[in-house]
């Protein structure tokens, strides 16, 4: 793949103005200091649209759609980062510079090929529905489904014939061409005798699209008693089912601002709600709704709503995606949990209800924090101390999963009163295994979760500087209580060590060449913290970057979406929207952050090896053990 340098992005950007390459587009007007329009991504009629010259980003209030220069072309000419950048470049009078290794030319040219081999499949299939003659069953199922012309054309649905080697025939013309149709998983080569054959036989054919629209996959629908009912390709170099939801392209053309997506079973489900008017409706690829089909769906919305069958399998299908769920649920977002009546799928029933009946019931789905609890008592007598006892043990470390925040606080202080127990009794019960009743032989294995550390900041409504109260860096001095008085009067905003790290880097990327403490704590597994080693990182090597550089530079390296979360963050949140960071010294204050992520994730690598010697058993361990021991204790308990 030809790259571009990320030195050329950040002078084009730097040569642009935001303004400009927006107004050109869509017309601004000057509000205050910034511009203002009604946004282009969504349908309204009070100006939410916000473009910072300053800044060089823009802002939607409205639907969240932010980015810089090259991201607002991504959004709004729909184009790729690269054609973008060019794009740009061109107005500019700029010539865009290649970096171009073997490895990058191979990679992108067979990652091409695959695309431009799906893409051609995908028409071959849409086009032997229409013409081909075997094709009458095909077209009589789908219309016995409901399905009209129109929306099988806006899902691309096909037909592959009856036969073994149809795409074989036609696009396998060089040994070149049938890698690529075996690379794509279209072709099956049987390891045994080397014979080669097409996976997709007389089924009806249902693309799988990226988020940019491109092919990626199909499942197919068999037409007669064969098994399997349904088939997948398999995992490919474009293609990881795991990682991709079925609709979510079509939802989200469908849907500028997705205000909810709705998890169904199957691609006809997602189609069928389509047809009546649901345009958002996804579904997992045969697999069960995991963490990274969450994040994927989170990055569009904050509302998921889980759609099952009322039956035992459908409960049991929903206990594993509230396991699942449990790590998603940050402050802000919501899930709930549809069960249908037994014997029926949202397909049949929407045909049944109609779509206005059908929404209802959707927004009467049951929140999970609701779901969880049920679920836990199922079984169980609450009303005895036994039983609430058991209740307590399965619920405590379930909830211990939840990110920090305010949810999380509000879903411990609900069990406290369920309980009766104590915070302290109930963090004591996060050490046992996580589990639902009934539930485990279904769910994937979980590991133990550790437990807070006891001075979490995270769950109080307190200021930056509560949050960091306490922690010194090469004995530089908090400020005043005087100081700390004005601020809290003029925000209260929960923010933890590592968001107040990230927010305050965003605001001053040159606040990094200020400080020379550094995060050391392991970011597996945290990706707010592992964004934050990733920013260091960056504006380590580059002093002189802008936010809008910075924004160049992610939206090339790890896609718009995580390029719009930055943007995000900084136009939304009141510390940095007001200003109120740069009252302070910044410097001082991103040392404290960075300290106080170390301690706390020095604090918990200590419980986990006092833990450890815990399991020995205070009797068997050695003096060496026993005084390590003791120390592990003063540690932990030592303040910041």
């Amino acid at each position: 793949m030809a790259r571009i340098p990320q030195s050329f992005i950040d002078d084009l950007l730097n040569r642009l103005d935001i303004v400009e390459v927006v107004d050109h587009r869509v017309k601004l007007k000057k509000n205050g200091k910034n511009y203002a329009a009604c946004c282009p991504f969504h349908e309204e009629k009070t100006p939410s649209f916000t473009v910072s010259p300053d800044k060089q980003f823009y802002y939607c209030f409205g639907c969240g759609a932010s980015g810089n220069a090259i991201g607002f072309l991504m959004e709004y000419e729909r184009q790729s980062f690269v054609e973008s950048v060019e794009t740009l470049a061109k107005s500019a009078g700029l010539e865009v510079p290649r970096e171009e290794t073997p490895f990058h030319r191979e990679q992108y040219a067979r990652q091409k090929n695959l695309y431009d081999v799906l893409e051609k499949a995908s028409s071959y299939y849409q086009l032997q529905l229409k013409e081909n003659r075997g094709r009458d069953k095909a077209v009589r199922y789908l219309q016995n489904r409901g399905l009209s012309g129109h929306i099988a054309r806006d899902f691309g649905l096909g037909f592959a014939p009856g036969g073994w080697d149809n795409l074989l025939t036609k696009y396998g013309l060089s040994e070149q061409d049938i890698d690529l149709l075996v690379g794509s998983g279209l072709v099956i080569r049987r390891a045994e005798d080397d014979k080669l054959y097409d996976r997709f036989r007389n089924r009806i054919m249902f693309p799988i699209l990226d988020n940019r629209g491109r092919v990626i996959g199909f499942g197919g629908r068999v037409l007669d008693d064969s098994k399997p009912k349904y088939l997948n390709s398999p995992e490919t170099d474009v293609f990881h089912k795991g990682e991709e939801l079925y609709g979510l392209y079509q939802a989200r053309m469908a849907n500028r601002n997705l205000e909810q997506i709705l998890v169904v079973e199957g691609y006809m489900d997602v189609i069928a709600l389509a047809q009546y008017g649901l345009t958002n409706a996804v579904a997992t690829l045969g697999t069960a709704c995991g963490e990274e089909h969450l994040k994927l769906a989170f990055k569009h919305t904050q509302e998921i709503v889980f759609c099952f069958d009322g039956d035992a399998a459908g409960r049991t299908a929903a206990k594993r995606a509230l396991m699942n769920s449990l790590t998603s649920m940050e402050d802000g977002r919501q899930i709930k949990f549809l069960f249908l009546p037994e014997g029926q799928d949202p397909d049949t029933l929407v045909r049944q209800i109609g779509a206005e009946r059908f929404a209802q019931q959707i927004k009467n789905g049951t929140p999970l924090e609701d779901f969880l609890f049920d679920v836990a008592a199922e079984g169980l007598n609450i009303q005895s101390m036994d039983g609430r006892a058991r209740f307590s043990k399965i619920c405590a470390p379930l909830l211990a999963q939840l990110p920090a925040g305010v949810y999380r606080e509000l879903m411990f202080t609900n069990l406290a009163k369920r309980t009766g127990l104590s915070s302290a009794a109930l963090m004591e019960l996060t050490h046992e295994k996580p589990q639902l009743p009934d539930a485990a032989p279904a769910l994937p294995a979980v590991v133990d979760v550790e437990p807070p550390p006891v001075d979490v900041p995270e769950h109080s409504a307190a200021t930056i500087y509560e949050h960091l109260e306490g922690t010194r860096f090469q004995g530089a001095p908090l400020p005043d209580e005087q100081e700390k008085q004005a601020f809290r009067k003029r925000t209260n905003v929960a923010l933890n060590p590592v968001k107040a790290a990230t927010l305050l880097l965003l605001d001053n990327p040159q606040l990094i060449q200020q400080v020379v403490l550094r995060p050391d704590a392991d970011a597996a597994g945290n990706e707010e913290l592992l964004r934050l080693q990733n920013l260091i990182d960056y504006l380590q090597n580059r002093p002189n970057a802008t936010f809008s550089t910075l924004l160049g530079f992610w939206g090339g390296a790890y896609g718009i979406d995580s390029q719009q979360e930055l943007a995000r963050m900084l136009a939304t949140h009141e510390l940095t929207r007001d200003s109120h960071l740069a009252s302070f010294e910044s410097a001082k204050v991103l040392s404290h952050a960075f300290a106080k992520i170390n301690h706390q994730y020095h604090r918990l690598t200590h419980r986990q090896e006092l833990e450890q010697l815990k399991s020995k058993g205070l009797a068997n361990l050695n003096s060496e053990e026993k005084d390590r021991f003791r120390q592990l204790v003063q540690l932990i308990q030592k303040p910041v």
